[in-house]
C-alpha cells in the first residue's frame, strides 16, 4: 500500500497525493495554474490547450459510467497508447462511478497526455475529497480507492474553485521518442 501524503501549498487548496511526490516547482504550478484558471461551466468541455488534451460533460445518469470508458478507450486509441487503456478503463470508471454516487451536480471527465505519462481527472462540485474505508471481506462495495491505489502510479484530489478534482496518472507512455536518433557519419571514400 502506498503511503499518504497530504500537502497544503496554499489556504484553502488542499492535495491529497497517493505515490510519489511531486517536487515543490511541479506543487506550485498546479496550485496557481487552477487558481489563475477561468471558472467555466462543467457542462461544457475545457477547452484544448494542445493536441494531448481531451474532455467532455458527463450526464448525471448511470449510463455515464459506460460512456466515460468508451470515451477513454478511444481518445487512447486516437493517441496510439492502447497499452494503457484496460488500467485507464477500469479507474476511470471507478472514479466516474464515485462521484456519481456521492456527489450532486455536473461532472467532467478530462484526459492529458504530458511528459509521457496519462493524466486522467473527474471533476465535480462538492470539495469534500475522497474517503478511504475497509471494507469487510463479505462487503459489496467499499475496495475504490484501495482498487485505484493499487492501478495508479500516482493519484490524489484537488480542491478547485468549484468544488474538487480526483485524478490518478498512469506511465510511462512509449509513444514519445526520448530523441531523434543522430544521422550516421559518411563513409569515407574509397581508395583506388
Amino acid at each position: 500500500m502506498t503511503a499518504q501524503a497530504l500537502d497544503s501549498a496554499a489556504p484553502g487548496e488542499d492535495r491529497l497525493v497517493h505515490g510519489a511526490a511531486p517536487s515543490w516547482f511541479a506543487r506550485q504550478w498546479a496550485l496557481w495554474s487552477r487558481v489563475l484558471a477561468p471558472l467555466r461551466p462543467f457542462d461544457a468541455p475545457r477547452g484544448r490547450a494542445t493536441a494531448w488534451d481531451a474532455s467532455w460533460p458527463l450526464a448525471r445518469e448511470l449510463t455515464s459510467v459506460r460512456r466515460a470508458r468508451r470515451l477513454v478507450t478511444a481518445q487512447l486509441s486516437e493517441w496510439d497508447v492502447g497499452d494503457l487503456a484496460d488500467a485507464a478503463e477500469l479507474l476511470v470508471s471507478e472514479l466516474v462511478t464515485n462521484a456519481l454516487r456521492h456527489t450532486r451536480g455536473p461532472l467532467r471527465l478530462n484526459l492529458q497526455l504530458c511528459r509521457g505519462r496519462l493524466l486522467c481527472e473527474v471533476e465535480d462540485t462538492e470539495s469534500t475529497g475522497p474517503v478511504r474505508g475497509a471494507a469487510e471481506p463479505d462487503d459489496e462495495g467499499g475496495r475504490g480507492t484501495e482498487l485505484v491505489d493499487l492501478l495508479a502510479d500516482a493519484w490524489g484530489s484537488t480542491r478547485t474553485a468549484t468544488g474538487k478534482t480526483v485524478w490518478f496518472e498512469l506511465g510511462p507512455v512509449d509513444r514519445f521518442p526520448a530523441a531523434p536518433a543522430a544521422p550516421a557519419a559518411p563513409a569515407a571514400p574509397a581508395a583506388a
